[in-house]
């Protein structure tokens, strides 16, 4: 997880050139605003009927369908009927664990008391603990527990760890349809922590939690930032809406609080064996591949507001630096308001890119050339991945800012956002 929890987008650098006219080139946040309002900022056609796309599917190494088979084109995601949990497909709880045999007791609690007849697999992965934490489990007695150890005093890689504990899990029967629970060992989950799981995944394919520190009221520079980036991302909801986000929103996007269909996990290649940040990356390249990606504050997770924690780059070090006076640097809100709505009209223009004037258009506003956007529509199963991976970096890209000069910024956006929905 990132020190800020903050949502991760790569963009595809380098593909792109700056554009020096153009609609959205010459406008500010607020005219790219009016134009998503009124859908005119780029030439418009009524939308052909859809058709399969066997050319923009991505093929795996095998040779066979890659993504395809389990990706919705091109439509709004259905909700599946509203089912009894057990009814569901079997959940399986997916946690690393490094050092962490003070917090397990707590965890297993909490994971005793979660909402259902049917008891969940657990699986733990020890990566590289040097401490009681395998005793601490296997006392538990608990049955459907499948523990692997790692190499004692192994460096830390908080990718390696996940994609180690969710790989217990993809080796076990049930886990052709399974839903797939991730947490981290510091952290309590909700009573009916997988009934709200499973209720977003009849809607998406992958969800990111709320996640809710423990002393929260105390790391009051932490709750600021946090309170940022969910206006941030509320905005950016507000620029680019989608049918599968959830009502009740956040920014969140880390490995504490993450459910995802087996299906999709093993369609993306699951967790990167990255030393910080694989569950932002897990959520983007998702997006680029087409699966619905939720952000719902109905799944809860509390996690502890530690200062010694186990990733590298991680929140306990974000913690630190905020003890220490440091000043906060975030993103700046202009740059995610260009690229939201963007992102709405490529999603748009999908329907219709085989069209040359929707090419000519998009590619206009976007600083890219036609043929370039006609091959990134090819390699995408759907608007989704289309408008994920074909908008670049905002033209003219911002450096950070200091948190308050966000605010201030972000604060007057919402005033005009307010002012044009009036």
């Amino acid at each position: 997880m990132s020190p800020t929890g903050r949502p991760g987008n790569r963009q595809d650098a380098g593909r792109w050139t700056p554009p020096t006219t153009g609609r959205i080139a010459k406008r500010g946040p607020i005219a790219i605003f009016r134009a998503v309002a009124s859908k005119g900022a780029f030439p418009r056609r009524r939308p052909r009927p859809l058709r399969p796309l066997p050319d923009r599917r991505r093929r795996n190494k095998s040779g066979g369908a890659g993504l395809v088979s389990s990706v919705w084109h091109d439509t709004a995601p259905s909700p599946l009927e509203v089912t009894p949990l057990s009814d569901m497909p079997p959940a399986i709880i997916c946690i690393p664990v490094r050092d962490e045999e003070a917090a397990l007791p707590a965890l297993l609690a909490a994971l005793g008391k979660l909402d259902g007849d049917a008891r969940p697999d657990l699986c733990f992965y020890l990566d590289g603990c040097t401490d009681r934490s395998e005793s601490v489990l296997r006392a538990a007695g608990r049955d459907r527990l499948h523990i692997v150890v790692g190499p004692r005093a192994a460096e830390p890689n908080a990718g390696r760890a996940r994609r180690a504990a969710l790989a217990i899990a993809m080796a076990l029967p049930q886990a052709a349809d399974a839903l797939l629970f991730t947490t981290d060992a510091d952290s309590l989950p909700a009573p009916d922590w997988i009934a709200a799981g499973a209720a977003a995944l009849r809607i998406a394919d992958v969800v990111a939690g709320l996640i809710v520190r423990e002393d929260g009221a105390a790391d009051r520079g932490q709750s600021r930032i946090e309170r940022y980036y969910d206006r941030l991302h509320a905005c950016r909801r507000r620029l680019d809406p989608v049918p599968w986000e959830a009502a009740t929103t956040h920014h969140f996007s880390g490995g504490a609080n993450i459910a995802i269909r087996a299906a999709c996990y093993r369609a993306l290649g699951g967790f990167r064996p990255l030393p910080s940040a694989e569950d932002a990356t897990l959520l983007d390249d998702a997006a680029r591949a087409g699966f619905r990606v939720r952000r719902d504050a109905a799944l809860v997770v509390a996690t502890s507001s530690r200062r010694d924690g186990r990733a590298l780059e991680g929140l306990a070090g974000s913690l630190r630096a905020l003890d220490g006076g440091e000043v906060q640097y975030v993103a700046h809100p202009h740059d995610l308001a260009w690229q939201a709505a963007a992102q709405a009209h490529a999603r748009r223009a999908f329907a219709t890119i085989d069209d040359t004037a929707c090419r000519a258009g998009l590619g206009t506003g976007l600083g890219l050339g036609a043929d370039h956007i006609l091959g990134v529509a090819r390699d995408c199963p759907n608007a989704e991945a289309f408008a994920m991976r074909v908008v670049p970096a905002p033209p003219t890209r911002r450096d950070p800012v200091p948190l308050a000069v966000a605010e201030a910024i972000l604060a007057d956006l919402e005033a005009q956002w307010r002012m044009v929905a009036a």
